[in-house]
């Protein structure tokens, strides 16, 4: 049976709900850490922020695995086998006693979701390049963004009505869904004929041929700065307002309203991207990511957390930031490496995840009584970024 698909617009939300179906594990249970932390027995209040972090634990190291195999074997297998995984994984959460138990149950649900977030951009990769691969990205990502918006909203719906294990229960059904789509719609889009053999030594040869290429590492280690502080947020944000500014049935509203800021970003990111181009846009925005922290730093340093309004403004204003760098480095890390995009975007996941946890668990260890470490974190993470710029600005006029 020949599966054709209708349109590029289905094929852009395609990919983009199978990125989601990562974004729901992680957004959707941030206003039931608490619950979770208590039905678990945690005692230090602060490890409940593992149940963030260590998802994209298993999240880096699962691309290792899913990349090179679906290079092999083509795309939609390897998605298929890490859902099957993702839903074990689940039920593993579900029945947890422990601390213990609950973070294997997240890394191992990190481990399956690895391949439909990794699989994903090589399936974008394989069909475009260029700006247009980037464009096409940015609306991805948009469409992606829309599950940060609701996902907090409809955990704290689920967590009233029906207690924090129905979360898992909710993933576990939109991810058949997003996997039946995907069976009956959308083509494989590696051919037969770019298929590899599979052999150890596959990762082994990918490797050596993604770091020949100076922009596909240069803007891995980009990412994994930018993701690591971004990481922080994602991880404390129920901290933050819940404990620090005492809004618990304002938190998935604010969550929303801040998620959509790096969605208009990423909307106006698929329009400018084709105009001014992918680099020139990075160097401009982490210009602007590095500067807001600087100037909170300067206003709050040694005081009390400023009112929330003000709080939501510098966090809207930075994650703007934000939404035209996710896209735009991972594209231009993609970008030299068309021809190996499978573990290409493994190498470029790994990296980039691995860096970002130790960052996002040292800066959330100091975020007890105020926001001001979150941001100290975004403009040491906003300045290394602004050193790769300018390492990659000497290299390229050196190269020519």
């Amino acid at each position: 049976m020949k599966i054709r698909q209708k349109s590029e617009i289905e094929f852009i939300i395609v990919m983009a709900s199978l990125m989601s179906l990562v974004a729901l594990a992680i957004d959707a249970l941030l206003p039931a850490i608490t619950d979770i932390g208590m039905s678990i027995n945690v005692i230090d209040s602060q490890n409940n922020q593992l149940l963030i972090t260590m998802i994209f634990l298993g999240l880096g190291f699962g691309q290792l695995i899913s990349g090179p195999l679906s290079d092999s074997f083509g795309r939609k297998p390897v998605i298929y086998v890490g859902f099957i995984v993702f839903a074990f994984a689940s039920l593993v959460c579900i029945f947890s006693k422990n601390l213990e138990m609950m973070i294997f149950g997240r890394i191992l649900q990190g481990i399956g979701l690895s391949a439909p977030r990794t699989i994903s951009i090589a399936m974008v990769r394989d069909r475009f390049s260029g700006n247009y691969m980037a464009k096409v990205m940015s609306f991805v990502v948009v469409i992606f963004i829309l599950v940060p918006v609701v996902a907090p909203a409809i955990g704290k719906i689920m967590l009233d009505s029906y207690g924090w294990k129905s979360i898992f229960y909710s993933q576990l059904v939109f991810g058949l869904f997003v996997m039946l789509w995907l069976w009956k719609r959308q083509p494989e889009t590696l051919k037969v004929a770019n298929r590899k053999k599979f052999k150890l030594s596959l990762f082994v040869s990918g490797t050596k041929e993604f770091i020949k290429h100076k922009n596909a590492v240069i803007f891995t280690l980009f990412s994994g700065f930018i993701t690591g502080s971004f990481m922080v947020y994602l991880s404390a944000s129920q901290q933050i307002f819940e404990k620090q500014y005492h809004l618990k049935e304002e938190f998935p509203f604010i969550f929303a309203g801040l998620a959509i800021s790096i969605g208009i970003a990423t909307f106006l990111n698929g329009t400018l991207v084709v105009r001014l181009g992918m680099f020139k846009l990075v160097k401009i925005f982490t210009v602007l990511f590095t500067l807001i922290p600087i100037i909170y730093i300067s206003l709050f340093y040694g005081e009390s957390n400023p009112s929330i309004y003000v709080l939501i403004t510098f966090f809207a204003v930075q994650f703007f930031a934000i939404g035209f760098l996710f896209g735009n480095t991972r594209a231009l890390a993609m970008e030299p490496i068309g021809h190996i995009a499978g573990i290409g975007a493994a190498i470029n996941g790994f990296f980039s995840t691995i860096m970002a946890v130790p960052i996002a668990t040292y800066i959330g260890g100091f975020l007890d009584k105020t926001a001001l470490p979150l941001f100290i974190g975004f403009f040491i993470c906003g300045l290394i970024a602004l050193c790769l710029i300018q390492y990659l600005n000497i290299a390229n006029k050196k190269a020519s």
